[in-house]
């Protein structure tokens, strides 16, 4: 009797995508689109098509192709961060099918899984993916017609950057069909380097040399900033192009020996950059000595800033020094300089021209080599106007001014803000808080940061200290000061049509079972979360497992909290 054929494999589903719908958030007013952290751009495919044929046609189709290829890890690689958040419970399954699913909400194409091997303890990969409708082909094609070898560059390093920060170790794909070559559809092969045996060809385009040496730790290397690639400094953090242009600025004016003026809100960073200014500077070796003009009262500013000889006024038993002259080949940061008094200013400008100094009740001069750099949130035009603000020191002080933009205004920065002084607060206080929920980071960016970067640095402080312990960081953990949190962003539905977002109405879910900000007010921690758990289990209809995904828990840490709640209950 012969034997029945083969039993076809199961085909490969996709998990449900509205988790991965609900990060995605448009914000008209501000003119920004969000897939949850990471700020998006929507991009007409001919303008991507000029872009690729403008790139092949100056810079030749390998450094071309290199280029874009590396531009998709990178996508690919942030990507791969949002799944293993979203569904690291789910499996490693439907994290990876995070890859195919954004790529397919992003615009690129119809991913068909074919097959697919993933076993992360022995770091195995195996996996075929089939592009319907390539964007990438199509484009090509548009430009160049039918050739004869694979084009998808950009889509191929997506993938090899979804996976390899997935796996965290370098997996390589290849498009073994495509469009572009006359076949029906594009289709990729994945599997580690190791594995391919002639992969040195592939990872030129990757340049294989600075990721083979990083992947193995790149989950746990926190993504740095431009601004600290461009003044070398761990304090410096922001990914913006307003606070970039004026990391620019810095680096601009490092070597001279300009008096540097920085403007801008209070909390925005200005004595931070004024430090890196004096690191990056030929004054470095020397002492950088700052004061808070605000923090002194106005008889003792001048005896501050210059000194004082023993005896000019009761108390004076000795002399002493002044800032001017601690900071005597260094750099003199002074800090709210639109507060000074008509007189210390006056004394400040002849400094400032003479590079000499008069203590208070002395008789001689001292010589003193310093930069003056200063900052203010003040108009100084407006005080001079005033005339509050000498002219003279104004035009003095703003030899090369340099504007810090409100956090406001950069908000791709919050999200680099929130991990690095995460990271700080968990080392400083032996936290161990693992990140923040969804709703959290909608809440973050959402906010209008009055305060700025110091007030964001307090409230994930508080985050920290109150989020349970190897938990997440939710809302009601940071703002649970009387901060008014705003709404007013568009949100993809599960038919992929917009619409309004309330606050009470977030992403999938886990909004659900977040109250609003108002309605929580004055009540304790622990009647929040048990709000939060029994409206995340009744929102899931008692399905345990799709509750905990809502709130951010593992089905275990939920049912041992429902058991905690039920017996404070009864």
């Amino acid at each position: 009797m012969p034997l029945p054929p083969p039993a076809a494999p199961a085909p490969l589903l996709y998990p449900d995508v509205s988790d991965l719908l609900a990060r995605v958030r448009f914000e008209p007013e501000e003119g920004r689109i969000w897939l949850d952290d990471q700020r998006m751009l929507l991009m007409h495919s001919s303008a991507f098509g000029v872009l690729r044929r403008e790139l092949i046609e100056s810079l030749g189709t390998d450094r071309a192709r290199g280029l874009l290829t590396r531009i998709g890890y990178n996508s690919g690689s942030h990507d791969a961060e949002l799944s293993r958040k979203l569904r690291d419970a789910g499996g490693a399954d439907a994290a990876v099918f995070g890859g195919p699913q954004l790529h397919m909400l992003e615009g690129t194409a119809r991913v068909e899984p074919v097959r697919m091997e993933i076993d992360e303890e022995k770091g195995h990969f195996d996996g075929e993916f089939i592009w319907h409708g390539s964007a990438e082909a199509e484009e090509h094609i548009r430009q160049y017609g039918i050739g004869r070898e694979p084009v998808c560059w950009q889509q191929t390093g997506y993938a090899a950057g979804f996976i390899s920060r997935f796996m965290g170790r370098p997996v390589l794909f290849r498009e073994v069909e495509c469009r572009a070559q006359g076949a029906p559809h594009c289709r990729i092969v994945g599997k580690p380097v190791e594995a391919w045996g002639d992969a040195s060809g592939d990872l030129a385009f990757l340049r294989a040399d600075a990721l083979t040496a990083g992947l193995a730790t790149a989950a746990a290397t926190p993504v740095g900033s431009a601004a600290q690639d461009l003044l070398g400094d761990a304090d410096v953090v922001g990914a913006s192009a307003g606070f970039n242009a004026a990391c620019h600025m810095v680096r601009r004016v490092a070597d001279t020996q300009a008096t540097v003026l920085f403007l801008g809100e209070s909390g925005v960073g200005k004595e931070v950059l004024a430090r890196s200014l004096h690191r990056v500077s030929k004054r470095a070796v020397g002492p950088f000595v700052a004061i808070n003009c605000a923090a002194i009262p106005e008889n003792l500013i001048e005896s501050e800033l210059f000194g004082v000889e023993r005896g000019a006024f009761t108390g004076a038993a000795t002399a002493r020094p002044g800032r001017f002259e601690r900071a005597h080949g260094g750099t003199l940061f002074l800090d709210e300089i639109g507060i000074l008094s008509w007189t210390a200013q006056g004394k400040l400008l002849r400094a400032l021209q003479e590079r000499e100094i008069e203590r208070v009740g002395g008789t001689r001069t001292h010589k003193v080599d310093v930069r003056l750099v200063a900052a203010t949130n003040l108009d100084l035009r407006e005080e001079v106007r005033a005339r509050r603000f000498r002219e003279d020191l104004f035009f003095r002080l703003n030899v090369f001014p340099i504007t810090v933009p409100p956090l406001r205004q950069r908000r791709e920065d919050i999200p680099i803000f929130m991990n690095h002084f995460l990271r700080k607060f968990n080392q400083r206080n032996g936290g161990s808080a693992t990140g923040f929920t969804a709703q959290a980071i909608d809440a973050m960016l959402s906010y209008s940061w009055p305060g700025n970067i110091r007030e964001l640095e307090n409230i994930v402080e508080r985050g920290m200290i109150l989020a349970p312990e190897g938990g997440a960081i939710d809302v009601v953990h940071l703002f649970s000061g009387g901060e008014q949190l705003g709404s007013g962003s568009l949100m993809l539905d599960r038919a992929g049509s917009l619409r309004a977002r309330a606050d009470h109405d977030d992403a999938g879910p886990a909004a659900a079972a977040e109250p609003a900000a108002e309605a929580i007010a004055g009540q304790s921690i622990e009647t929040v979360q048990a709000r939060m758990i029994e409206h995340a289990v009744a929102q899931a209809g008692g399905n345990l497992s799709a509750a905990a995904r809502a709130l951010g828990l593992t089905r275990p840490q939920l049912a041992y909290r429902l058991k905690q709640l039920r017996r404070r209950e009864g």
